[in-house]
């Protein structure tokens, strides 16, 4: 009898699109290397608390007067901070944790010409600005006064945004694959992204005293919401930039 031929079977085996997926993922930005960018990376909150402090009694007494004069100060601050210690948009210091593939050689010239700072600069102070009257509509949405108050909120979302937004527009530009992942909290913690998150909080926070009865002047809108954003933004910028750098929302679940 003749042997029937057995059919050989393969079974092609999928890798994980899990790789693929992390590989499309924005990489979070590292602080420049320098010693004068570390030293004042490590001091920049210490300041920005400091300034808040010794305003804080104007800030109570006429909080639309305090928040306008204060603004160049803390606009000063956070430029001097992205310039000396943060890579600008398009740099290649923001793809420092970017490993090459094997038998991959970097690009001739790749690290030549760099963005340059003072466009970027005004392009970040620039969408700063414009996204404060976004973050004005925000806070009215979360509870804050909608047709009284008004310079009171604008000011208060454009000390938010300094904060918050500032240095993002700075080191990622107008990437919408960076900013659908900082929008959607799927970005990489870095001190950047760690002060945006801490502002957010703080400001949420920050409105828990303003309806308790205690009758004090300093419970005014907006003083305890600036008092949240202003540490918020001081404690998730440290905490951005050691304990959780790199990491996500939702890391811990998924591993």
């Amino acid at each position: 009898m003749s042997q029937v031929p057995k059919k050989s079977v393969s079974f092609a085996i999928q890798e994980p699109a899990k790789s693929k997926e992390t590989d499309n993922l924005t990489q979070a930005v590292q602080t420049i290397p320098s010693p004068e960018a570390q030293a004042l990376r490590h001091a920049h909150p210490a300041i920005v608390l400091a300034l808040f402090a010794v305003r804080f009694r104007a800030l109570v007494a006429d909080p639309v007067s305090t928040m306008q004069s204060s603004l160049p100060i803390v606009l000063a601050l956070q430029a001097a901070y992205t310039i000396v210690c943060l890579p600008a948009a398009g740099s290649q210091g923001t793809k420092v944790f970017k490993k090459l593939r094997p038998g991959e050689k970097k690009k001739a010239g790749s690290e030549a010409a760099g963005p340059n700072i003072a466009v970027t600069t005004i392009v970040a102070i620039v969408l700063s600005i414009v996204s404060a009257g976004a973050l004005h509509v925000l806070l009215v949405l979360f509870g804050a006064p909608f047709l009284t108050y008004l310079p009171h909120t604008f000011l208060c979302s454009l000390h938010l945004s300094l904060l918050g937004l500032y240095p993002l527009f700075y080191t990622r530009g107008v990437s919408s694959k960076d900013w659908i992942e900082i929008l959607s909290a799927r970005a990489p913690f870095d001190e950047g992204f760690g002060g945006l998150v801490g502002a957010g909080i703080g400001a949420w926070l920050g409105a828990v005293p303003i309806p308790l009865d205690w009758d004090r002047e300093w419970q005014k809108w907006p003083v305890t919401i600036l008092c949240g954003i202003y540490a918020g933004y001081t404690v998730g910028k440290l905490v951005g930039g050691t304990l959780a750098f790199g990491k996500r929302f939702g890391d811990a679940e998924s591993s």
